[in-house]
């Protein structure tokens, strides 16, 4: 993007006007500001914002992208440079560093010379202080989440301590595990809340290696913030958490005296988010035991592997999962519902079988569907009033809306009734009677009377809220004598017409605005009636839609009009605060509404995807992890399909118990095995969210996690080889799946030689058969592998627990050798490789393309050559070119595999480096040992 595109109209940046003594004293607090990196500090200047030093040149390199922005603040040896920000800038650099980047935080500061100080901070876990700014014009689509890790050694084993705060649902919760040293839990913790912010202990324990959990934390895209050890303290921590919980302490100190480890970790969150320093919390909060087996675990590879999220690179919205699933209505709600609900899907069947008939409800009946979308598009962020009733501002805003969403609420109550067929009785039990409870007369209809009592609903009208007079006799006699006033207004209105021979309100319209009450016209009546406009009228500004103008009388009036209201609202202001403190009585139950309509619009957002695609989804068959199998008959990807001039071609998948549990799938690059495995794993996720997924029929034994290793991204600017990469996501594989999870691997070992990377698939291969015994999607380049899968071979050491070959289709012309894409994924192994047809297709030079067949023939032709071992010379041909025999590979990858079993299983974490260095010598010279008759283990070394 042009840098020029983010500088104001006109391209010119708000003039810092600053003289020499204001500069002198500004450039003097500044140096004594306490230096944060990640702070970006803005000034409140009214008409615009500045910022300075380090920041000046972050904003100028970042947003503007030209470091002609930059201006010089004072004299050159003492110069401070600086930048303007204009308010709509300020806007987009908030959102940018709030809600898109996870390494920067946001101080603003107010004041004037040398006198200033900080009246609002975010980070990207805490954005409550600017969420007037960042959503003003955008929904609110997540609820940022904070969490608090406290990592402890006891007993050889690691635990963790976890506390978590959601600031926006004011929730907190608190969990206690044990960990393995790549802390695969605390990650898929991390998904699964959707952690914006992960503060940590400063001084950690020596003994634990803290690097796989900053990994972890950058790997979900949260910033990392590290507190003093002394803040991680759970002392009064009862006593503290009884004055923001909801309800009695009692039961609070029941949940706390069931941790040990997670007490400190929250106290240090209600410490940082300064829960007690605000007293609109009190009494607000909730807090849960959180149990990470609740929800399927994904980790940051699976959320990345599948495209649940929304990434600024999309192209369009239906790249992502949570974007082509977003036919949400609310204003926010539902948005960040959805955004829960596809990080956390469900294990319990009856739970998920309870959202697939309520989509099925709304799927076969869309007068319901249509019906309720009507309603919710006219529904405003709830959650988010209520909050701002909690905070008691003199605003009756946030009332008045909350006033309106009740006859929305009413309305979709009355769609729920009028459906009758086969769900009845679940939408009653699940929405119905609760909707209807609240909307009795002594629950919502209380606050309806107070409203309509208490507010002048006709001002709502003419964008004021004020209370109304009948409510208050001084109001009375006030309201009257506005009302007398505005008579007089609409009265020179119709006069003011008359004289310049325009009609009211068509030609001449009266404003009422920041400039009072004025007249204004089009740029083109203002041409026509030039002539008319005497001394008597003042023309107050010209702009592209229209002048506005203003005479002596209106001024007059206007200012009348201005000194009453002030009045009024002086007047109003403590009934105002006695309504909004009243109308915050009943924030519990807006909170429980809110909940149900969000539901009620993700519920029916599922509903409309399924109807409105091409090829409409179905209802998948759902049965529990112990039992039934993965079978998705016509599956398509999601997202893949609903790009434009895409023609899907649908595959089957079928995993099945003792058969074609593991899937070892082979065929040319581009020929779309990465899509296959990805659109099952997709496919599965969707079904357990409880949505009807893209099949033409299906059946999904429930998993409890999704493992996916399928490309590493951009980890070489974190200083990671793409091979490591794939060897730690793959360590996170072996280490966390069981056989209730399903696992999609795709060409693992590309990233180092190819005898090495054979040997590495093959033996993650036998381990996951063998010892895991998930549902597997195995794709690779390595056709080899497939071997894996043949019966009754001579030197097959793997018991063929239902491994399967498949291929994805490919045609050869026989004639001119041209490979044509079928992408069809079919039983029965591939059997050979088509790197060189791949180049053909994506053009590389006639000339290349023969070189490399002919060197493939001699590759192939040496390779069937008998193996000399004794000759030196051919000893090198043999580890370039790779004569090995079969029952060499087949025994040396199972020394190896033992090799990497045996590695894997040494508690590194509690050894000292010289120990940890004398046994891994131990157990490579075995392995010497054992390869000394083996040529394969031997090039493995």
């Amino acid at each position: 993007m042009d840098g020029e595109d983010f500088l104001p109209e006109g391209g010119k940046l708000p003039e810092l006007k600053l003289d020499a003594r204001q500069a002198q004293g500004f450039i003097s607090f500044f140096r004594k500001l306490p230096q944060d990196l990640r702070a970006v500090r803005l000034f409140d200047r009214r008409d615009y914002y500045t910022a300075h030093g380090e920041n000046a040149t972050f904003i100028a390199r970042t947003f503007y992208h030209t470091m002609s922005a930059l201006r010089q603040l004072g004299s050159n040896s003492e110069g401070l440079s600086s930048v303007s920000v204009s308010k709509a800038m300020f806007e987009t650099i908030a959102r940018n560093l709030l809600l898109e980047r996870t390494d920067r935080t946001l101080e603003l500061y107010e004041g004037s010379g040398s006198s200033w100080r900080l009246t609002k901070s975010g980070t990207p876990g805490n954005i409550g202080s600017f969420e007037d700014i960042l959503f003003a014009n955008n929904d609110m689509q997540d609820s940022p989440v904070t969490i608090a890790l406290f990592p402890v050694f006891q007993e050889g084993q690691l635990y963790v301590g976890l506390s978590f705060v959601d600031l926006t649902n004011r929730k907190l919760g608190l969990a206690e595990f044990p960990e393995d040293s790549r802390f695969t839990n605390v990650e898929s913790a991390l998904v699964s809340l959707g952690c914006k912010e992960c503060l940590l202990p400063a001084d950690c324990e020596k003994s634990i290696d803290l690097k796989p959990l900053q990994d972890a934390i950058s790997n979900c895209n949260a910033l990392l913030t590290e507190r003093k050890k002394a803040e991680f303290k759970s002392r009064d921590l009862v006593q503290d958490l009884g004055r923001i919980i909801r309800g009695s302490v009692e039961p609070v100190r029941d949940l706390v005296s069931q941790f040990d480890y997670a007490l400190g970790a929250l106290g240090a969150l209600v410490s940082y988010a300064e829960l007690l320093a605000d007293d609109t919390n009190y009494g607000n909060y909730t807090i849960e035991k959180y149990n990470l087996d609740r929800y399927m675990r994904l980790d940051s590879a699976a959320v990345r592997a599948l495209n649940i999220a929304e990434a600024k690179t999309d192209v369009n919205k239906n790249f992502s999962l949570f974007g082509l699933m977003n036919r949400t209505c609310t204003a926010g709600m539902g948005k960040r519902l959805l955004n829960r609900w596809l990080k956390q899907p469900l294990l319990d069947v009856n739970e998920i079988n309870n959202r697939l008939d309520m989509v099925q409800a709304f799927v076969e009946d869309p007068e319901l569907r249509q019906g309720l979308r009507q309603q919710l598009k006219r529904m405003p962020d709830i959650d988010r009033l209520t909050r701002a009733l909690q905070k008691k501002t003199s605003n009756l805003q946030p009332v008045v809306k909350l006033y309106q969403s009740c006859v929305g609420i009413s309305y979709i109550k009355n769609v729920l009734q009028q459906y009758d067929s086969n769900f009845s009785a679940l939408i009653r039990t699940k929405f119905l009677n609760s909707l209807e409870e609240w909307l009795t007369k002594d629950r919502l209809g209380r606050f309806v009377t107070l409203v309509e009592t208490a507010i002048d609903l006709d001002q709502i009208e003419n964008g004021e809220y004020m209370i109304s007079p009948r409510y208050s006799s001084e109001l009375a006699v006030l309201r009257d004598e506005l009302s007398e006033v505005e008579n007089h207004i609409n009265n020179l209105h119709k006069h003011t017409a008359a004289d310049l021979d325009l009609t009211v309100d068509k030609q001449l319209k009266l404003e009422k605005g920041p400039l009072g009450h004025v007249f204004r016209i089009s740029k083109k009546d203002e041409q026509k009636v030039r002539k008319k406009f005497t001394s008597n009228y003042i023309i107050i500004e010209t702009r592209k839609d229209g002048v506005k103008f203003t005479n002596s009388k209106l001024k007059k009036l206007g200012d009348q009009y201005q000194a009453l209201l002030a009045e009024y609202t002086s007047c109003q202001k403590k009934v105002v605060d006695d309504v909004v403190i009243v109308s915050g009585t009943f924030s519990e139950v807006f909170e429980n509404v809110a909940a149900i309509l969000s539901e009620l619009d993700v519920l029916q957002s599922f509903a409309d995807l399924a109807t409105s695609c091409p090829v409409p989804y179905i209802r998948p068959e759902i049965t529990t992890s112990e039992e039934g199998d993965i079978i998705l008959q016509g599956s398509r990807h999601p997202c893949l399909e609903a790009q434009d001039g895409v023609n899907f071609i649908p595959n089957d998948c079928t995993l099945v118990r003792e058969k074609s549990w593991f899937q070892i799938i082979t065929g040319p690059n581009m020929g779309g095995k990465s899509t296959f495995i990805r659109q099952v794993g997709v496919n599965v996720l969707m079904a357990q969210v409880g949505s009807f997924i893209p099949c033409d029929q299906a059946s999904i034994s429930v998993r409890d996690c999704i493992f996916a290793r399928v490309g590493a991204g951009d980890c070489q600017l974190r200083g990671v080889s793409t091979f490591m990469q794939e060897m730690l996501e793959t360590a996170s594989i072996l280490k966390g799946a069981s056989n209730k999870s399903l696992i999609i691997i795709d060409e693992l070992g590309r990233g180092t030689s190819t005898y090495d990377g054979f040997g590495l698939a093959w033996a993650i291969c036998e381990h996951l058969v063998e010892v895991t015994r998930a549902p597997t999607l195995f794709a690779t380049h390595f056709h080899e592998l497939t071997a894996l899968g043949h019966n009754g071979d001579e030197h097959q050491h793997v018991s063929n627990s239902g491994i399967a070959n498949y291929h994805v289709g490919a045609h050869i012309d026989p004639s001119s050798r041209k490979l044509t894409m079928l992408y069809k994924v079919e039983p029965g192994a591939c059997d050979q490789s088509f790197g060189i047809h791949v180049a053909e297709f994506a053009n590389f030079p006639e000339a290349v393309v023969a070189l490399a067949k002919s060197k493939a023939e001699e590759l192939e032709d040496f390779s069937t050559a008998p193996n000399l071992a004794d000759d030196s010379k051919d000893e090198i041909g043999s580890k370039r070119k790779g004569v090995f025999s079969p029952d060499d590979v087949t025994r040396g990858a199972a020394r190896a595999r033992l090799f990497l079993e045996e590695f894997a299983a040494l508690p590194l974490d509690e050894m000292d480096g010289s120990k940890a260095a004398e046994t891994v010598a131990n157990l490579k010279s075995d392995l010497e040992k054992d390869a000394a008759d083996n040529p394969w283990l031997q090039q493995f070394l």
